[in-house]
């Protein structure tokens, strides 16, 4: 199929709902691709994909966009190929999918720098108390209560890694700057690295003052950091999580953080994103980002670019750019 001539006849890709990088997506490639927008039908979305059934061979997901269930996927039986604007997969039906052979493309490496910078900035932010610090002089407090109180020291804070793959590596190498010992746990010991690696969570977060979250969300990880392993952190311990919220029993942190059993945290991601508990509103320890690590625009450009480049290699029948690995 041609990849470029009359917009009737461009390659078909469906868009279920759109990702934050769409409009950037849409007026650089719409001269490439015809983007279907179920979003914009006036259809209920099973009679969109009821018209599209038959031809659509592509379609564009997201993590915050609905779920690829089995469902959908079999409402849509040309369907080839799925390019995720997400490193994570864990929006879509793995199984159905292979069922039906089709193709998995994500975005591994693009949010890689972007998230680890995140990460980094939750930590240095709840240690250092910077965000309640900045609240504290604009209210007016510095004034009539005086100083504030004191944040923690960031070099020679041991730091365990739940996650060491490209995301934690790269937080991994940015705290080394800073005069941190890396620990971590993975699914797998690492050999290209020196850090101390623990097979066990709760050991790693009863030797760590601060826990990373960087693993991807699996079966094996939800609610990975569980009550068991939240307590073991003990009460001056800051855990940052630029996973996936599922990763931490949210209901157990935020006990946990209410009664001051750990001792902060820096969260850009939630069990039930948009909503986030509102006991965390009112903790100074605690710094909320709206899942937003990856929210630069040179990462929306890179991130437009592979996408582009991955659906141009499917209907050019050329292999995949960034193809899905499925753990």
């Amino acid at each position: 199929m041609a990849l470029n001539g009359n917009h009737s006849e461009l390659p078909q890709v469906l868009v279920l709902l759109p990702p934050a990088c769409f409009t950037l997506l849409e007026s650089n490639y719409s001269h490439k691709f015809n983007f279907l927008k179920a979003w914009d039908s006036p259809l209920p979305q099973d009679q969109f994909l009821a018209t599209h059934a038959g031809s659509v061979q592509a379609l564009l997901s997201s993590a915050n966009g609905p779920t690829i269930t089995a469902n959908i996927l079999q409402m849509l039986p040309s369907l080839k190929v799925i390019v995720t604007t997400s490193a994570g997969i864990d929006h879509l039906d793995l199984a159905e999918c292979r069922s039906r052979g089709v193709a998995i493309a994500s975005t591994p490496k693009i949010f890689t720098e972007d998230v680890a910078d995140m990460a980094v900035g939750l930590l240095l932010d709840v240690m250092r108390k910077i965000s309640a610090g900045d609240r504290y002089v604009r209210d007016g407090l510095w004034a009539t209560r005086g100083d504030y109180a004191l944040g923690s020291k960031i070099g020679g804070k041991r730091v365990g890694i739940v996650g060491l793959g490209n995301i934690g590596v790269q937080v991994a190498k940015r705290l080394e700057a800073f005069g941190c010992n890396i620990l971590y746990n993975s699914r797998t010991e690492k050999p290209f690295v020196s850090y101390p690696f623990y097979s066990d969570i709760c050991e790693l977060a009863a030797n760590s003052d601060a826990l990373v979250i960087c693993c991807a969300l699996t079966a094996e990880t939800h609610h990975l950091i569980n009550k068991k392993v939240l307590l073991a952190l003990g009460r001056d311990v800051v855990i940052v999580n630029v996973g996936r919220g599922a990763i931490i029993d949210e209901k157990e942190m935020v006990r946990c953080l209410v009664k001051g059993e750990i001792g902060g945290a820096g969260l850009d991601v939630f069990e039930d994103e948009p909503e986030v508990p509102e006991e965390l509103f009112a903790l100074d320890n605690v710094v909320l980002s709206p899942h937003n690590a990856t929210y630069t625009p040179e990462c929306f450009m890179a991130l437009c670019e592979l996408v582009a480049g991955n659906f141009e290699a499917f209907f050019s029948k050329k292999p995949l750019l960034s193809p899905a690995v499925d753990n």
